[in-house]
């Protein structure tokens, strides 16, 4: 599990974003804190692998809990989510190490690749032995990491994606919109968006089948 401490002056956006961190594995949340002060104290208590930290706090400004956890010895990662689009505040962020800035307000579709990514690349860390510059690079740049869900364009749903996923994953070749609908049990108007946003996304491939008549039939298939 990684372990998360959300900090933000206000207690029901923190629980929103309780929320969203919860639905992604292998996330979850040990505890919450609205001020500056009861970051620090939590991080010491918690010992949390993340803190996602606003900036906007009643007490300080949150870039200031950083030098204060790390004088502290706490190593925690620190993403930023705030609602502040000032480049120097982009700056401090880069400055002090932020494993991301998400800026408010914002969808779990939003979140959830950034999440992904951390835990991509906090595996990696883990795991990774240095045997040259390639391996370095590697951990640096990302390369070979599992690829991020892709946030869905407005009105698409998380689950019928991963339903369209698993549909079209169990296939030993490729399905047209109207197979797929049936084996997924929805329309073949929803089918057909989903397939051709993950073709759009690069996760699915087209091939056309040319029938006798008429216009080719499309085809989708996973990439692998």
């Amino acid at each position: 599990m990684i372990d998360v401490l959300i900090v933000d002056d206000d207690f029901m956006v923190a629980g929103v974003h309780q929320t969203f961190v919860e639905r992604v594995a292998p996330f979850r949340v040990v505890g919450t804190a609205n001020t500056g002060e009861q970051a620090i104290t939590a991080v010491g208590e918690l010992l949390p692998d993340l803190v996602l930290l606003d900036l906007y706090l009643p007490d300080m400004f949150g870039l200031d809990v950083i030098p204060r956890l790390r004088t502290a010895g706490h190593d925690c990662d620190v993403m930023v989510i705030s609602a502040s689009r000032e480049v120097d505040a982009l700056r401090r962020s880069v400055r002090q190490g932020v494993v991301n800035y998400l800026l408010k307000p914002f969808e779990f579709d939003d979140l959830r690749p950034r999440l992904e990514r951390y835990a991509a690349q906090r595996n990696s860390l883990l795991t990774t032995v240095v045997r040259g510059q390639a391996d370095v690079d590697r951990v640096l740049t990302g390369a070979g990491w599992p690829a991020p869900s892709v946030a869905l364009p407005k009105g698409m749903s998380v689950e019928t994606a991963e339903l369209i996923e698993r549909t079209l994953c169990g296939t030993d070749g490729t399905l047209s919109a109207a197979e797929c609908a049936a084996l997924a049990g929805i329309s073949r108007v929803s089918a057909r968006r989903y397939l051709e946003h993950f073709h759009d996304t690069g996760r699915a491939e087209v091939s056309l089948r040319y029938g006798v008549a008429g216009r080719p039939e499309r085809r989708y298939g996973w990439c692998s």
